[in-house]
C-alpha cells in the first residue's frame, strides 16, 4: 500500500504517477512504452475510470487519446463537460499483453495506484467505464446490471456505464451511454 503525508496532495499526486511511471510490480513494465498514470485537474470533480491504455495511450502516455478517446471527447462535450476539468485514469496503468482484458496481476499490481489516486483526487462522483472498472472498483459482474445507478461506497458516489470503445462498436450502447454521462453532468452539479 502507498503512504501519503499530511502534506500537499498535488505534490503526491505527482509523486505517485512518479512512481507508476517507474513501476514493476508486474511484467507489463517490460513490453510498455509508456505507463499511463492518468490526468487532468488534481481536485477534479469527476473522474473517470478506464480499463486499460490502448496502442495510441502507450505510445502518448496519456489516458484516452485513442478512437475510444476522440468518443468519449465527444459525449463530454454534448453534456457540457470539459475533459481538462475532469481527471481521467484507468483501471492498469499500463497496456495488457497479450491484447485483451488485463490480467488479474497487473489489475492487484495497479489497484494501489488506483486508490491512491481516488484518495488524493477525492472527486465528487467517480465514473467507472466498462466491466474492468466496475468489477475492480465495485465487483460488479456486468455493467448493465447498475449502469446508469448512483451507487455510494465508503466515501466515493459511483456511475457505472459502457466503455467509449464498447459503445463506438455498438451504435444501441450510444443512447445508454448519453443518457448516463447526462446524469454525470448533473450529479457533478456542473450542468443543470
Amino acid at each position: 500500500m502507498i503512504a501519503f503525508d499530511a502534506g500537499d496532495h498535488f505534490a503526491e499526486l505527482k509523486r505517485l504517477h512518479s512512481q507508476v511511471r517507474r513501476c514493476r510490480k508486474c511484467f507489463l513494465w517490460k513490453t510498455r512504452k509508456k505507463a499511463v498514470p492518468g490526468e487532468g485537474l488534481p481536485d477534479a470533480t469527476v473522474m473517470l475510470i478506464g480499463e486499460a491504455p490502448g496502442k495510441k495511450e502507450d505510445a502518448a502516455g496519456r489516458p484516452f487519446v485513442g478512437p475510444s478517446g476522440k468518443f468519449l471527447d465527444q459525449m463530454l462535450e454534448e453534456v457540457g463537460l470539459v475533459r481538462e476539468n475532469i481527471f481521467i485514469t484507468s483501471t492498469i496503468k499500463c497496456i495488457p499483453v497479450p491484447a485483451g482484458k488485463p490480467k488479474k496481476v497487473s489489475i492487484e499490481a495497479c489497484n494501489p495506484y488506483l486508490q491512491g489516486q481516488l484518495k488524493l483526487v477525492n472527486p465528487r462522483i467517480v465514473c467507472l467505464l466498462g466491466e474492468v472498472a466496475a468489477r475492480n472498483v465495485l465487483g460488479v459482474d456486468k455493467v448493465a446490471d447498475v449502469r446508469g445507478e448512483i451507487i455510494r461506497r465508503s466515501e466515493h458516489i459511483f456511475l457505472v456505464t459502457y466503455h467509449p470503445a464498447a459503445a463506438r462498436r455498438f451504435p444501441a450502447l450510444h443512447a445508454h451511454m448519453r443518457k448516463d454521462f447526462r446524469l454525470l453532468a448533473r450529479r457533478a452539479n456542473i450542468r443543470q
